[in-house]
């Protein structure tokens, strides 16, 4: 679009945004659903500016596109809306649990050391196996199956400090709880 005429359809955005938005609020009944139309309607109206301008009724063709594009609204399909005065019963906790759960275990494995923090975390949260680790880290299997061991070990200290947490932090004991089996040398 040449400047002049992007300039000229800024300044008729700007010019009528209130009246549009009136006209918009009426149509839909809410604020937001208005906002959205008169953008909606003001973008269909900058792709066909030119044709805009040679109009007639400049203001005619931009309402016009407006209730079309409400109508198409209107017409498709929608969920339902219910208006109602209170939220919704939720019927899961808030997950207030889980975030002190995850906020107390991210502070346990913060003040582990690094070389145990990155076995605990490659080995349980990322699950891949002590070969992998060993290569990841560039130690022996040795080094990361101590280091593993010391590191659950500390995080079971660290936690033990925090009652509320100890029934809903799991810290693993070995890879055979879990169904694996620990990868031999």
């Amino acid at each position: 679009m040449r400047k002049d005429a992007e300039e000229a359809f800024r300044a008729y955005a700007v010019g009528r945004w209130h009246r549009l938005l009136r006209t918009a609020f009426l149509l839909t009944g809410h604020h937001h659903d208005a906002e959205d139309l008169v953008q909606a309607a003001l973008a269909r109206a900058y792709v066909k500016w030119e044709r805009v301008r040679r109009a007639d009724d400049q203001d005619a063709y931009v309402w016009r596109i407006m209730i079309n594009l409400h109508r198409d609204r209107v017409r498709g399909p929608r969920a339902p809306e219910w208006l109602t005065t209170r939220f919704p019963e939720r019927t899961g906790g808030d997950g207030a649990d889980q975030i002190a759960v995850r906020d107390a275990l991210v502070r346990a494995l913060l003040r582990l050391p690094a070389r145990q923090r990155a076995a605990v975390v490659l080995r349980y949260a990322e699950d891949r196996s002590e070969t992998e680790v060993a290569a990841l880290l560039g130690a022996r299997l040795g080094t990361v199956r101590s280091q593993t061991a010391r590191g659950i070990a500390r995080l079971r200290a660290l936690l033990a400090d925090a009652p509320e947490l100890e029934r809903k932090v799991t810290v693993p004991r070995g890879r055979r709880e879990h169904g694996h089996t620990p990868d031999r040398a």
